[in-house]
């Protein structure tokens, strides 16, 4: 107690000067129109800028909720579009629908490669299993490789390994979609026979001869086109509408029925 008396009495100076330096400020405030409006618009300043920061960080989890939402929105509407070929059923009844899709968070992903793959955030836990068809919101992906209790890898088309059922939108004339690592924007459509009229622009869509990707799911856009070595079919560099160099959210697709067509398929063949 004595030494923040001590302290008291050998300050005294100071805390006398601030005490009638602080009476002056306010006397002059209230005398004087011009300094009092400065004051309060002063405190207005600070008490804005407080409540703007405030407002900035409730706006930023908002967002994050609202992007969790519009995901989920996403997710549903393209399970109903995947299931509205099949007229009997209900798309939103999980118990019947024939396609089922996750969503999934990207955690890394290369392009520049031969071999390119992808990481995301699901594993086993959360339904996803090897052959899952994933997509991003503008267009295919790729297909999942491996997985573990909570990631998996996702070969994506941007590979040398990779060979998809692909078509021309609004034909039946498909071919295989590869890439041959030259341009990280485009892959290219193979085995499409050189009768078929094509025009640059043309939307080139997933085949749905595969048990993996419904039909329809856009791929990209013809870019440009000619002929193989033996003049009987097209070689086609396809522009992708997914932008693989930006990609943060994903969705993983599966056909609940994939396992009774290959069952099938392999018993057919022998």
């Amino acid at each position: 107690m004595q030494r923040i008396i001590n302290f008291v009495l050998r300050y005294r100076n100071a805390f006398l000067y601030a005490f009638f330096a602080f009476i002056s400020l306010v006397m002059t405030i209230r005398s004087h129109s011009y300094h009092q409006s400065k004051f309060f618009n002063s405190s207005r300043w600070v008490t804005g800028s407080i409540y703007g920061a405030g407002s900035d960080v409730s706006s930023y989890f908002s967002l994050q909720e609202e992007n969790k939402r519009l995901v989920e929105e996403n997710q549903q509407l393209r399970k109903m579009l995947f299931n509205a070929q099949y007229d009997s059923i209900d798309p939103l009844n999980s118990s019947l629908a024939v396609y089922q899709v996750l969503d999934a968070k990207l955690i890394k992903n290369s392009f520049t490669s031969p071999r390119n793959y992808i990481l995301i955030d699901k594993g086993v836990k959360d339904g996803v299993h090897q052959d899952m068809g994933v997509i991003t919101t503008d267009g295919i992906l790729g297909i999942v490789e491996n997985v573990s209790n909570n990631f998996a890898t996702v070969q994506s088309v941007l590979n040398t390994k990779s060979n998809i059922n692909a078509k021309i939108k609004g034909t039946q004339y498909f071919g295989s979609l590869i890439w041959d690592t030259k341009d990280y924007t485009a892959v290219q459509l193979i085995d499409i026979p050189r009768l078929v009229p094509l025009v640059v622009g043309d939307t080139i869509v997933t085949g749905g001869m595969s048990s993996i990707f419904p039909e329809n799911v856009p791929i990209g856009i013809i870019k440009k086109y000619d002929l193989d070595d033996a003049k009987s079919f097209y070689n086609i560099d396809v522009e992708l509408f997914s932008d693989m160099a930006n990609i943060k959210n994903v969705y993983l697709i599966e056909n609940k029925d994939k396992e009774e067509i290959e069952e099938l398929e392999s018993r057919t063949i022998e």
